[in-house]
């Protein structure tokens, strides 16, 4: 796997997720249990993570929907 996109948003993450299973993509996140416990004030960013094989489609899908990837 392969980190996509990196936030502290929780609205980009949920955005990002819905595209990418719209294209059929699978992606997954992480961080969220450290996220949850820092108490929401947007310190930790939370990753979305996809396959090695869809990374480049799941850019492309991110760039059209001008989503900064956060790196």
């Amino acid at each position: 796997m392969k980190e996509l996109l990196r936030s502290t948003d929780p609205t980009i993450i949920a955005f990002a997720s819905a595209l990418l299973q719209g294209e059929d993509i699978d992606c997954f996140q992480i961080d969220v249990n450290m996220s949850i416990l820092e108490g929401g004030i947007g310190i930790f960013p939370r990753r979305l993570m996809v396959r090695d094989d869809d990374h480049a489609a799941a850019e492309i899908v991110m760039r059209d929907n001008e989503i900064p990837l956060g790196r």
